[in-house]
């Protein structure tokens, strides 16, 4: 059923499917077989007429030839170049039937009318070929024209003089005018062109180069002006002589104008932008000395924007005590070209103190001069912020050393007590040595001594204590870590007794000093310990244990660690344990190790807590030493 249906749509199924020929061809081919026979029929005719009027008009056969050739260049005019050379063959056996005797027989009485009829022959054949070539260059041409007026580009085509000679639709629809208007005027002066070099110097690229794209502003029509991206082509004739332009372009207008409101809008929102995060931006021209400020840096100067900027009216306005560091480093950075991120401060006109980050990067312009581009911000709120947070932290750190104090009141009146105690002793044993017949002197001299050096004793432990509840400000110095550390057991140690905790210490000897404030450091040492004292409350007849070692890593830092063997650190809490109000007490207030890490972090250390091998844990403070914290 299906290969009837095949053959019935004209589908041999014994041809192969690549051989088939497509219908749609087929059609084409028929059709293009009926125009031909059409032409050359009416060409036949043509032919039988123009032979019957030659005669009727005794014509010779040089005029027949004539008439023959107009018919075969009419006919060449049809699309048919075969057609027109089988006319022309027939037209030779005419002349020669016709028109050269004896007539009306194929024979040549004189042998001059063969060149001749071979001259017209080669000649209708010329012919024919050159209006054959000519129209396949026409339709090449009406084929170009019909491809760039399906463009929405202008395509335009000038001579060397500014000529237009081509002028397609997408000119038209831009500019307004038709080709009919276009064709023969000079395109600068039509247009109206403004160009972004002289002439002169873009006409010297074309030439040179073959080629040259800018943008161009042109007037329109109706007066309105567009800016077009427009890319030239120099055409040059067989012989390379440039002899005309093509010039193609779009309409970027709108997007000119879209971008231009991007920028205004842009530097309205860094404006904004500045003014919010008090940072303005500059460009120093060291060659000339030309400062270039933004609106936001005049305001944090305190500058008029009409004032023009120079260096030395930036330096009048940084604090004095700033002054020669600022210039020293203006010297640096001009010499080794530097890039440089520096903070200083400002006086103002009422007497206020600014504090400025200056960071500004060194690049060089195309003639290789320094210049630099950089941001100037106003960082005083954040400085006194940092001050206010600095202040609020100690005055908490000095609140916990009290608190702490509480807690060790009644070591303290402990150890205040026996010296006191001793006092008081020595006093009445004088009165008594005193009382006798004989004073023993040499009694009441010791018992002096005595007193004095516990007087002494009580007046070391209430100065350290003191020391530990003043509202100073923290001042680093050179310390001797197991000083400190000596210090604390001196204020520990009857907490120790009271806990019934057996204190090893373990000080390493040589160690090298270390820069630090010793009231701070004794404050972390204090809490270290009371928290190892008090994580052994619970273990029963388990030993009670605390060690308090120092030593020097292979780092070169110091170490403090406080072990202890009680409780230990639960797992879901080591990551929490440094955090501020964690506390794994009951009634603690969980400020205690926080603040201690931060303090040994002010000292440029770390800390780190972890669990033992046994019970217990070992909570351990790595410092700097003198040499590297300074």
């Amino acid at each position: 059923m299906s290969s009837l249906f095949g053959q019935a749509n004209g589908d041999d199924p014994k041809v192969p499917p690549a051989r088939r020929m497509p219908r749609s061809n087929m059609k084409d081919r028929i059709a293009r077989l009926r125009y031909v026979t059409l032409v050359f029929l009416s060409g036949c005719v043509a032919l039988g007429l123009v032979t019957w009027l030659c005669l009727e008009l005794g014509l010779e056969a040089v005029g027949a030839e004539s008439l023959y050739l107009i018919v075969i260049v009419l006919v060449s005019l049809l699309d048919s170049f075969a057609v027109s050379a089988l006319l022309s063959l027939i037209s030779v056996f005419c002349l020669d039937f016709f028109f050269i005797k004896p007539i009306f027989k194929f024979q040549m009485q004189f042998k001059d009318d063969m060149p001749a009829l071979i001259t017209f022959l080669i000649a209708s054949l010329a012919v024919t070929a050159l209006v054959r070539h000519i129209r396949k260059l026409g339709e090449a041409q009406s084929e170009q024209d019909l491809l760039l007026d399906l463009t929405h580009d202008t395509v335009i085509v000038r001579d060397m003089i500014g000529e237009i000679t081509y002028w397609n639709r997408g000119a038209e629809e831009l500019y307004g005018w038709t080709k009919r208007d276009a064709v023969g005027k000079n395109i600068h002066d039509f247009l109206r062109t403004r160009f972004p070099l002289p002439l002169v110097d873009i006409t010297d690229t074309l030439v040179r180069t073959g080629r040259w794209d800018g943008e161009l502003i042109h007037t329109k029509r109706d007066g309105t002006e567009v800016i077009v991206a427009s890319r030239w082509s120099l055409q040059r004739d067989a012989n390379g002589k440039p002899h005309a332009t093509l010039e193609s372009g779009n309409d970027i207008t709108a997007r000119r104008r879209a971008e231009e409101l991007l920028k205004q809008s842009q530097a309205t929102s860094l404006a904004e932008a500045q003014k919010l995060s008090r940072t303005g931006s500059f460009g120093w021209d060291v060659a000339s000395g030309e400062v270039f400020w933004s609106e936001e840096s005049f305001r944090i100067f305190e500058y008029d924007p009409g004032v023009h900027a120079t260096v030395d009216l930036i330096i009048q306005r940084v604090h004095p005590d700033d002054r020669a560091r600022m210039r020293r480093l203006i010297d640096f950075v001009t010499d080794t070209r530097q890039d440089f991120d520096v903070e200083h401060r400002l006086l103002m006109p009422d007497g206020s103190t600014k504090h400025l980050h200056v960071v500004a990067r060194a690049a060089s312009d195309e003639s290789g001069d320094l210049r630099f581009v950089g941001a100037i911000m106003d960082v005083t709120a954040t400085k006194q912020a940092e001050q206010q947070l600095h202040e609020a932290q100690t005055e908490l750190a000095r609140v916990t050393r009290v608190t702490t104090l509480g807690e060790l009141s009644a070591s303290i009146a402990h150890e205040v007590g026996q010296p006191l105690s001793a006092i008081v002793t020595n006093g009445e044993a004088c009165l008594r040595w005193l009382g006798r017949e004989t004073p023993q002197l040499d009694e009441v001299q010791s018992c002096v001594t005595s007193i004095i050096s516990e007087g002494r004793r009580a007046g070391e432990i209430v100065h350290r204590i003191r020391t530990l509840a003043k509202r100073d400000t923290p001042a680093k110095m050179p310390l001797d870590l197991s000083d400190v550390i000596n210090d604390v057991v001196i204020l520990t140690q009857r907490e120790v007794l009271n806990h019934q905790v057996a204190l090893r210490l373990k000080l390493a000897t040589g160690l090298p000093p270390l820069l630090g404030d010793r009231v701070q450091l004794q404050q972390v040492i204090i809490n270290l310990v009371m928290n190892g004292l008090q994580s052994m409350n619970a273990n029963g007849n388990a030993p009670r244990e605390l060690t308090i070692e120092s030593r020097q890593d292979d780092d070169g830092h110091l170490v403090v660690e406080v072990q202890d063997t009680g409780t230990g650190i639960e797992p879901e809490n080591s990551k929490r344990l440094f955090d501020a109000f964690f506390s794994t007490k009951p009634n603690g207030m969980g400020i205690g190790l926080s603040i201690c890490r931060s303090i040994i972090e002010a000292h440029g250390g770390r800390m780190r807590a972890s669990n033992n091998a046994g019970r217990g844990a070992t909570f351990q403070c790595s410092l700097p030493p003198l040499q590297d914290a300074a």
